[in-house]
């Protein structure tokens, strides 16, 4: 009875999540954090900061997989399986149907106004969760200067992985040559980025292993998923650049995680069965990763070296989350009604901590629209 009513409320919970979180990976990141540790109280602060650096040390669409480590930790297995499904499930059924209607008009409709307000709503919701997470995982000055400078380097590298493994190494190097260890044993597990091979053909098995390749060696962000369909996709005939343009909207203008734009890639390529064969490939891998990964992270915690390696790896996330916001406000704050909602966004996730970040993300889609009128 208990782990069915623990079920239910996570089967809630990534419903609601799955079709409110708009913005990306931070944003949804923001948004978990709001609903797990502020209001719900799964976990504590120092735990989802675990998760969440954890997370971003393997491949595939990241918040997807915070959703999923999060499930695990509330409702084991199924909860894992319950998490990510619910998660994912709403996205991809709205992208379903704009994939339709795309294939049935050949154009998106109109929903800029709408989602002109939207992004710097979401800076204001980023800004207020990392807040307390960089509280958080700022446990030393060594930290601090870590963090500062994975934000700086953040704007010149743009390997992610890159930035968060060197944090973790670098930090746990010189944890152990202040505590005068040897490094034989140091070594994290070795996630390493393989190539991906190319699409071959449109047929449905093809479709099925060049996405479970993607969700299984692609790191980054969504932009990265969208340049290789780019290079392999594009380049090949087997989709339009138009049609790649316009899946990028469609996974910016709805919620869920980014990926979901490859439900409307399939749909393209070959049908409602491509829709869901590219769907399923694509995120299988985030569960599997996920699920050989949680048992190690309280044995991480545990040991002094590997705590050092995850302390490091949280604060390079809290500031990589933070690069992203930066460059978010450059691209979305360009006038006076941009300044506007970001500014009051921010009033009100700072002065109203209680304030439900949905409320937020739909306030900021209104107030945009009825500017765009003036």
């Amino acid at each position: 009875m208990k782990e069915n009513n623990a079920l239910k409320e996570i089967a809630k919970l990534f419903l609601k999540l799955g079709f409110t979180a708009f913005g990306g990976p931070a944003a949804h990141t923001a948004m978990m954090r709001e609903e797990i540790v502020v209001k719900r109280n799964w976990l504590t602060e120092q735990q989802f900061l675990d998760i969440m650096g954890a997370t971003n040390l393997i491949p595939g669409p990241n918040s997807t997989e915070l959703a999923i480590h999060l499930g695990k930790e509330k409702g084991g297995w199924k909860g894992l399986l319950v998490a990510g499904s619910c998660f994912i499930l709403p996205s991809v059924f709205i992208t379903g149907i704009f994939a339709w209607l795309y294939k049935l008009y050949g154009q998106l409709p109109q929903v800029e106004p709408f989602v002109y307000g939207i992004k710097p709503a979401i800076i204001a919701i980023i800004l207020a969760a990392i807040y307390p997470l960089g509280k958080q995982s700022l446990k030393s000055t060594e930290l601090g200067i870590i963090g500062v400078l994975v934000l700086a380097l953040s704007f010149f590298v743009f390997n992610e992985i890159l930035l968060m493994f060197g944090a973790g190494f670098l930090f746990t190097f010189y944890t152990s040559v202040k505590q005068k260890k040897t490094l034989s044993s140091l070594l994290p597990f070795p996630f390493l980025q393989v190539p991906v091979t190319s699409i071959i053909a449109a047929t449905n098995l093809n479709l099925f292993w060049s996405f479970l390749k993607i969700g299984a060696t692609l790191y980054g962000s969504g932009y990265v998923l969208f340049a290789f369909l780019d290079t392999e996709l594009v380049s090949r005939g087997l989709l339009t650049r138009q049609q790649l343009i316009d899946a990028i909207a469609v996974g910016q203008f709805t919620p869920g995680p980014v990926t979901s734009s490859v439900t409307f890639i399939g749909y393209q390529i070959n049908g409602i069965v491509g829709a869901m064969i590219s769907t399923f490939a694509v995120f299988l891998p985030s569960f599997v990763f996920v699920a050989l990964l949680n048992p190690f992270l309280k044995l991480m915690r545990n040991s002094k070296l590997f705590s050092s390696f995850l302390d490091a790896v949280n604060i390079a996330s809290v500031a990589l989350i933070l690069s992203v916001c930066l460059v978010m406000a450059k691209e979305t704050i360009t006038g006076w009604r941009t300044i506007v909602i970001a500014v009051t966004s921010i009033m009100l996730t700072f002065g109203y901590r209680k304030i439900n970040t949905v409320f937020i993300v739909l306030g900021g889609s209104l107030l945009g629209y009825l500017l765009t009128l003036i």
